[in-house]
């Protein structure tokens, strides 16, 4: 294989046809490029909508009230159910493997406003217990999160986002100091750590936190929540089922509706999505290989057909080769090396260029919900540059037996 007069003669043919295998090389550029180039905006695809789920346990389901569209024990269709802290006590009595459960209450439904001297902002206010930070991953950067004593307290304290920081507090520290939220003075205990993007939407501001028990008293809701979620340790889609199911007989008893009707309750079964997520992407992830493997396979063909045209072009040569004790390994060996380099430098090149491609696209645009870090992994590249080597060996196999085939009185007697 490292024989330097085999190499010699495979870069003087080469030489002699530069053209013909630039063009033929090309088309192996191209096909590895393409395929790079797909798998790594696929993967920007499937991170993007992945961030969405950053801030949300995976085994989780979220529940919203709704409005009955059907008549049940004599009451009448079209009744709002309105969550409530005892729904959330039910169902941490009733859902099998339940690790943590949270009712969350929107102060004002949402559209409040803080303020701190004149500075002030339109932010959504949650009112949440410290089960919360557990099952939407919120990162404390500073100071502390919402805690137990804090709710049972009814402490007037909050924890802000990195956007409201800003623009209520410009260089100043937000810990410790009071923020007026619609009019009532809150506390700083904590900034916590998110972007405006993902779960939230791009051009909304990331909602602040404050104690549930804290937000019922002093905004009058009583005992309301306005959404209840809770993570349960089978995170099988069975076991999905089976939550989804039990949540659904629990609050339909508690509050008297037909447990079919699917209005009277809104339910986000995240580990449903999930799967669903996986799914999709792993359809869109087939297609690009196939795509990819397409364009690797004109390559192929391409490589195949220039190097029958290379056999046919050395008959002569090959018959003096073996009239003077060349074996047919000795022609499969060089014409099969011949196929594999221009396969290889080719490939190489159209390999790195997606790869730096790609890396361009990562650092120039910005990392949305639908689109970010279209790169590719160490393992996937491992796996296109077998791939390449694989259709140079192939491409150049044919030729090669066929050159192996030829008969040296034959050969010397071609024109």
């Amino acid at each position: 294989m490292f024989d330097r007069e085999n190499w010699g003669e495979i870069l003087q043919s080469i030489g002699k046809n530069k053209l013909r295998t630039v063009l033929t090389g090309f088309a192996v550029f191209w096909g590895i490029f393409m395929l790079i180039l797909l798998l790594g905006l696929g993967n920007g695809l499937r991170n993007g909508f992945a961030y969405n789920f950053r801030n949300t346990a995976e085994n989780s389901i979220s529940i919203w009230g709704g409005e009955t569209s059907k008549p049940w024990n004599g009451l009448p269709a079209n009744r709002n159910i309105q969550l409530t802290e005892e729904d959330v006590e039910a169902l941490r009595h009733t859902i099998p493997g339940l690790e943590h459960i949270a009712g969350n209450y929107r102060v004002w439904r949402g559209n409040s406003q803080l303020q701190y001297g004149n500075n002030y902002g339109s932010y959504n206010i949650h009112g949440i217990i410290n089960e919360q930070q557990l099952l939407e991953k919120q990162t404390v950067a500073q100071g502390r999160f919402i805690n137990e004593v804090d709710e049972q307290l009814k402490r007037k304290t909050i924890v802000i986002a990195d956007d409201a920081r800003k623009e209520l507090f410009k260089d100043e520290d937000p810990m410790g100091k009071w923020v007026n939220v619609n009019g009532v003075p809150f506390q700083v205990v904590g900034l916590y750590a998110s972007e405006n993007e993902g779960r939230q939407g791009m051009m909304q501001r990331n909602p602040v936190f404050i104690p549930l028990s804290a937000a019922q008293q002093v905004f009058n809701a009583q005992r309301d929540v306005d959404e209840i979620m809770f993570s349960f340790s089978d995170a099988s889609l069975a076991g999905a089922a089976m939550a989804e199911q039990r949540t659904r007989h629990t609050l339909a008893r508690m509050h008297n509706f037909d447990p079919t009707d699917d209005r009277a309750i809104w339910l986000d079964n995240n580990v449903e999505n999930v799967s669903t997520f996986n799914g999709i992407f792993t359809g869109i992830s087939g297609f690009i290989w196939f795509i990819g493997i397409g364009s690797l396979v004109a390559g192929i063909v391409g490589i195949g057909n220039i190097m029958l045209i290379v056999v046919k072009d050395r008959t002569r040569e090959i018959g003096v080769r073996k009239a003077m004790g060349a074996t047919p390994a000795n022609v499969i060996g060089q014409i099969l090396m011949e196929a594999i380099f221009v396969t290889a430098v080719f490939g190489w090149f159209g390999l790195a260029l997606g790869v730096l491609l790609l890396e361009g696209l990562a650092s120039v645009v910005p990392g949305s919900e639908f689109f970010r870090n279209p790169t590719i992994d160490f393992r996937t590249a491992i796996w296109a540059l077998i791939a390449m080597l694989m259709a140079g060996t192939i491409a150049g196999y044919f030729p090669a037996r066929r050159a192996a085939a030829i008969r040296p009185i034959e050969a010397l007697r071609d024109e």
